[in-house]
């Protein structure tokens, strides 16, 4: 279609993934935390950012990163979605305001044995641009029992012929976006605004296979009567997470 005008349309993709293990012991809580400071550490984590900046097109225009003590960390990009212009005084310029950033949230619970790591991704960019594309890619690069992710478009651009357009891309939920070999792994719910153009949907694994939960633990070194409540509460806390509410520990 052919557009009349500045673009203003920002679509802003907040992508939050959740991995719970079971920590029980000191030594498998310091595995837990070297786990997290290996597979999540600033470098990684700008790697994984880089490649979603690359598959929306956009050119990376500066870095911040920060790794935290005892664990987590933080990576901010500032993007542009344009070929860099430099005027004749070599000063880089550019109009749009788009960014990509992660998060991680580390923490254990000493009464409940349960460790989870949070990440949140989010992707906010200008113009015609639509961070949706990346979805997969952000999935498979973590380790997610439970993802909730938020779409929303705001602000507006015109046709030639002058109409107002508020969303300029077809989308009925978010899962449109995800590869139908990553739902069957999942239970989806979605909750969407239609009229505001906000799309919020969230996932749970289906499946738990509790050798992937434990930290240099072998399954079958645990008496089964363990191994079901060890499972137990591993699936409470993620229902517990993915409904957002104390279904379980009643406070």
């Amino acid at each position: 279609m052919k557009l009349f005008g500045f673009n203003n349309l920002t679509k802003s993709l907040s992508f939050n993934i959740y991995d719970v293990s079971y920590a029980r012991s000191e030594r498998e809580q310091k595995d837990y935390i070297a786990y997290i400071d290996e597979e999540y550490n600033s470098e990684r984590l700008t790697g994984i950012l880089f490649k979603v900046v690359e598959m929306i097109g956009a050119t990376v225009l500066s870095v911040s990163k920060q790794d935290y003590d005892p664990q987590g960390s933080s990576v901010t990009l500032l993007i542009s979605e344009e070929g860099l212009r430099r005027k004749k005084e070599a000063v880089v310029s550019h109009l749009d305001k788009s960014h990509v950033t992660v998060h991680t949230y580390p923490e254990y619970h000493p009464t409940t044995s349960i460790a989870t790591f949070r990440v949140d991704i989010d992707v906010s960019t200008c113009g015609e641009i639509t961070p949706l594309s990346t979805l997969d890619f952000l999935i498979g690069s973590f380790d997610s029992d439970i993802i909730t992710m938020d779409y929303k478009v705001r602000g507006f651009t015109r046709t030639d012929g002058g109409d107002k357009l508020f969303i300029d891309h077809d989308i009925t939920s978010i899962q449109d976006y995800i590869a139908a070999s990553t739902l069957l792994e999942y239970d989806a719910v979605d909750v969407n605004v239609y009229q505001s153009n906000i799309f919020h949907t969230k996932m749970l694994v289906k499946e738990l296979v509790l050798k992937n939960y434990l930290f240099n633990t072998d399954v079958y070194e645990l008496p089964p009567k363990l191994r079901l409540q060890i499972t137990e509460n591993l699936r409470r806390e993620m229902i517990e997470i993915f409904s957002g509410t104390n279904v379980y520990h009643k406070e």
